[in-house]
């Protein structure tokens, strides 16, 4: 039965349209609204504003069904694991404009396994989970890899019986890393992962696990692969000098945690904070003029407050809530305990490793070299001076075709965007830490247009940017969405302008605590005329035109008229921009402003609410691809980066800075705020990004103007 599609045009009669033979009229109306052009945002406001909106979209509730949204798995206390999964091969249904097929009876089972969340795709159109299996290779297959072992280029050889060294600290990024860049990135650890598992020649893995300052979405992905690891049979040994929350939440994963005597343990909780520089700014005689649409958004509040607000107190209390129980849940099954004894033993104030020792959290007491000792005495290489082992980035250039890993003929797109959002590149601009929409625009279209790939994963990792920019990218994945099928991927933080892309796709993937939503404007200018007349400075101007000065005269604040107009603007872009995240996600505009208001939700809140599909990481993306392509499950594929990373200047710059000086983080952070703070920005508040973080012994100067930076 075709679907009837009721649009309202401008001059409001409606129109009967056919659903099954509509699609370029409809595509149509969406191009006809403008790319946001209005040079009246200059604070951060998080979605963009368009020149002259959309028609509304209405759907009738008797021909054209609302949207059912499967069920989610949530968390679940079970920790028993259906042993036999009922697997059903899917044909993918029509796309309803990149939104996955409506179902009306959809069912999951959830359970956990070592705290792990595992969703069981239902009987009736379910979404597979991805899994991961060993498989086991076929008698031909293992002497092809054996004989590619023995021939395999110098850099790609490794001792049998050695261990895998990987140590994790700092930043990881989602973007693959070229040969020159610095620091750790996520497919690459995850690679390894999985490489060493099928490795014949890898024993097993030692994990060194320093201070991380990277969100939970990422810690996730990276448990996941831990215990996938595990499945092969091999160890996997953590080492833990400095230990807080974030760092043990991945080392408990491991089975065996060591930690030095005197290692630092900072198990005590977690926090969230905000900087405000209402009262600075009131000091030295500026007055930032802001319009906040959306009463959870909270840039504009850095600027114009002195305390927080009780929305957005109410918000991140919520995110800190689901944060702090999820680590609650994941120890205590990993413990064994239940989560009120976890809780109790934290809020004594762990500080002595002893105490880690007794009550079970840690396997031993040693030292690094004592670790590695042990390691080689159960390998039997007591004979060898040390213990062969293979680091993290020697491992990197090992391929997945000399293991056999190189997958099928079907391939997958792999499109990573990670980053603040810009719409064009500046020179100093660093590839892998930002997204430029003209380059990324581009790979969309080159996959649009070859018939090569049977599907599309977008991954992103954003916080948002430039709003033209996050517009233009949402119209290239929609069209791409229409030739293919695009399943986004989300990271750590998909919100504002990160959200805004992945509304386009056909379905939405998230970890349970990746930070995504932010559906608000905030808006506002400097008036600076205190500041001037205490320094002596004047400005004049000679305008024509009503609101000619609007932009340009700092020096005084708004007339009322300027005032009206300022506001007028912000609300007509938060309503287009809420129009049409409520007709991605086939959502009346009433159900999208109950989830809009600038709020930011945690993945698993977002999935209950509509904004997003299914809860798991990049496998489980790899797996809905498969079934929205009609490719068999138990098919290869294989997974093709549209765009591999290319070392630019001021990276291998980067990079010799952290060598040398340990300035690559600073370098990084002064280039990006320099290059993508120009222009209409859609971007979640820098204020979530480091309340999550352990950020106790950085500067609170330098804390303070990071958050400030970061609302433009």
């Amino acid at each position: 039965m075709s679907k009837i599609l009721l649009l309202k045009p401008p001059h409001g009669r409606l129109h009967a349209v056919n659903h099954s033979t509509s699609r370029s009229a409809l595509s149509t109306l969406l191009s006809s609204s403008k790319p946001p052009l209005s040079p009246l945002l200059h604070i951060s406001p998080s979605l963009p504003s368009f020149s002259s909106p959309p028609p509304p979209l209405r759907r009738s509730s008797l021909s054209f069904p609302r949207r059912i949204f499967p069920v989610r798995a949530l968390e679940s206390s079970s920790t028993a694991r259906t042993d036999n999964e009922d697997k059903e091969k899917s044909k993918a249904g029509g796309e309803d404009d990149g939104a996955p097929p409506s179902s009306s009876s959809t069912t999951a089972e959830s359970g956990t396994d070592d705290g792990v969340l595992v969703e069981k795709a239902g009987l009736d159109g379910g979404l597979p989970t991805g899994e991961f299996e060993m498989e086991e290779f076929a008698w031909w297959k293992s002497f092809v890899v054996k004989l590619r072992m023995l021939f395999a280029f110098p850099w790609e050889r490794v001792k049998k019986g050695s261990v895998l060294t990987m140590k994790l600290r700092g930043q990881i990024s989602d973007q693959l890393k070229s040969r020159f860049a610095s620091g750790l990135s996520l497919p690459q650890i995850c690679e390894n992962f999985i490489k060493a598992a099928y490795d014949s020649r890898i024993s097993g893995i030692y994990l060194q696990i320093e201070p991380l300052s990277c969100g939970w979405g990422k810690l996730d992905e990276i448990r996941r692969h831990i215990l996938d690891f595990k499945k092969s049979g091999k160890f996997i040994v953590s080492y833990v000098p400095i230990c807080g929350e974030k760092e043990y939440y991945l080392a408990c994963a491991c089975g065996e945690l060591y930690v030095p005597p005197s290692a630092y343990v900072a198990l005590c909780g977690l926090v969230v904070q905000s900087s405000f520089l209402g009262g600075v700014l009131e000091k030295v005689g500026i007055e930032p003029q802001i319009q906040r649409i959306g009463k959870y958004k909270s840039a504009g509040d850095q600027l114009s407050r002195k305390s927080m607000s009780q929305e957005v107190c109410e918000m991140l209390t919520s995110l800190l809530d689901s944060i702090y129980g999820n680590w609650l849940d994941t120890i205590s099954s990993t413990q064994g305990k239940t989560r009120e004894e976890i809780e109790n033993f934290i809020n004594t104030g762990v500080y002595q490793v002893e105490r880690l020792k007794e009550e079970g959290w840690i396997t031993n007491i040693m030292y690094d070299d004592e670790v590695m000792s042990m390691l080689k005495e159960r390998l039997g290489q007591k004979d060898k001076k040390n213990l062969l082992i293979v680091d993290y980035s020697k491992y990197s250039k090992v391929r997945k075709w000399t293991l056999g890993l190189e997958g099928g003929k079907v391939q997958i797109a792999i499109i990573r965007a990670s980053g603040s959002i810009s719409r064009t590149r500046s020179p100093l601009s660093i590839p892998s830490s930002s997204i430029v929409g003209e380059q990324l625009i581009e790979k969309i279209r080159t996959v649009r247009d070859t018939q090569k790939y049977k599907a599309v994963i977008l991954r992103i990792d954003s916080p948002g940017g430039d709003a033209l920019a996050s517009d233009l990218m949402w119209r290239e994945i929609k069209l791409l969405a229409a030739t293919k099928p695009v399943i986004v991927s989300m990271a750590d933080v998909a919100a504002s302008g990160g959200y805004y892309m992945a509304m386009a796709a056909g379905t939405i993937v998230a970890e349970k605590l990746t930070l995504t939503g932010s559906i608000g404007v905030v808006t506002g200018k400097f008036s600076l005329n205190k500041l001037y007349e205490r320094i002596g400075f004047n400005k004049e101007i000679i305008s024509r035109g009503r609101f000619a000065e609007l932009n340009a005269a700092e020096q005084r604040p708004f007339r009322p008229d300027e005032a009206e107009l300022f506001a007028k603007s912000a609300q007509n872009a938060y309503r287009q921009f809420r129009d049409k995240a409520a007709f991605s996600r086939s959502m009346t505009v009433d159900q999208m402003e109950e989830v809009a208001q600038g709020r930011v939700w945690s993945g698993k809140d977002a999935a209950s609410r509509g904004l997003v599909d299914a809860i798991g990481g990049f496998s489980r993306a790899v797996a809905i691809a498969r079934q929205r392509a009609n490719i068999p499950q138990d098919t290869q594929v294989k997974l093709v980066e549209v765009s591999k990373p290319s070392p630019s200047l001021p990276e291998i710059l980067s990079g010799i800075g952290n060598s040398l000086f340990g300035l690559d983080q600073t370098v990084k952070g002064v280039l990006q705020d320099l290059t993508s703070s120009n222009g209409v920005q859609a971007r979640m508040d820098g204020i979530l990004f480091e309340s999550f973080e352990n950020a106790s012994d950085d500067n609170p100067i330098f804390r303070l103007i990071k958050d400030y930076l970061s609302s433009f």
